[in-house]
């Protein structure tokens, strides 16, 4: 793979002689911050694979749904109704926790603080 890095590098060198980086947008400024530097490096290429496959993690689709749940209890008009997505609000939480355990996430300092940007960005309004 190390003939592979040198090509690469030959080829940025060259489009940087003949002037073809000079004026991209952005030049100058400092790059933005890792979307993944929260989530444990070992995790990193799994994530990416599955961001740019349009997929999500298993536990990020529980706990956007289980927002959505929240969102949908708060409205609610009618007990029958709330009793019902209570029920799929835990059935969603216990299956969170369970990957969670699983996975020997529960303990992990990263996996905390991940787990709190997780629920900034799920939470932020646009």
């Amino acid at each position: 793979m190390e003939f592979m890095r040198t090509i690469a590098e030959e080829k940025i060198q060259e489009a940087i002689n003949r002037g073809e980086l000079d004026h991209l947008p952005g030049a100058g400024k400092p790059l933005p911050p890792d979307e993944l530097a929260n989530v444990p490096e070992e995790l990193r290429v799994g994530f990416k694979l599955l961001r740019n496959a349009g997929m999500i993690p298993e536990e990020m689709q529980l706990r956007k749904d289980m927002l959505t749940i929240g969102d949908l209890i708060a409205a609610c008009q009618t007990d029958v109704e709330r009793k019902k997505l209570q029920l799929e609000l835990s059935a969603k939480w216990l299956r969170y926790q369970s990957l969670m355990s699983d996975r020997g996430w529960m303990q992990s300092e990263a996996f905390t603080d991940y787990q709190r940007e997780i629920q900034h960005r799920l939470t932020e309004n646009d």
